[in-house]
């Protein structure tokens, strides 16, 4: 994606491909939060339900792929933390470096890798991947950027890759 680089900050520009917010869950894989969220859907694939089914399947029992970022998505409190906690810190910090107050996420893909399990303690890592020159749409205008975010185990294992394209913008004043 060609950049016109005077217009981004020499900070940014450095930042693309870089790993950056590398945090820790906030509490371990558990088969409440599996159970609850397939009960939610009404999900009955015995592969989350029934332990014979899951150790003949894939080893043991695993969390439903879909629900790998509810394991990283911050509680809105906890103690002794003293300020809100974003769960795409990249976003919020590109949004603030361009003055775009607005912004819409406009295609999420997750590719799966090893399995979550019961018990996983995951973390995180934030990589910006692109920047777009400033574009206007019907929203606005400002800027589209990919965010990646890679989820790995306590044993550095990849288990997926959330990218996000957003579309950071300030709305266009009527004239």
């Amino acid at each position: 994606m060609s950049t016109q680089v005077e217009d981004i900050p020499q900070h940014v520009l450095d930042s693309i491909g870089e790993v950056q917010y590398e945090e820790t869950g906030e509490f371990p894989v558990e088969r409440g939060y599996i159970w609850t969220s397939c009960a939610s859907v009404e999900n009955g694939n015995p592969l989350f339900w029934d332990d014979e089914v899951a150790d003949a399947v894939t080893g043991g029992p695993i969390a439903p792929p879909t629900m790998l970022s509810v394991w990283f998505r911050p509680h809105n409190w906890a103690p002794g933390r003293t300020e809100v906690a974003l769960p795409l810190q990249v976003h919020f910090d590109l949004k603030e470096t361009f003055g775009l107050p607005e912004a819409v996420m406009t295609d999420n893909t997750i590719v799966f890798h090893e399995p979550v399990r019961p018990g996983d303690i995951l973390h995180t890592r934030q990589i910006l991947r692109s920047i777009s020159d400033p574009k206007t749409t019907k929203l606005g205008t400002g800027r589209f950027w990919v965010i990646d975010v890679e989820y790995l185990n306590q044993h550095e294992e990849l288990v997926g890759v959330e990218s996000y394209t957003g579309f950071g913008y300030r709305r266009d004043v009527a004239q």
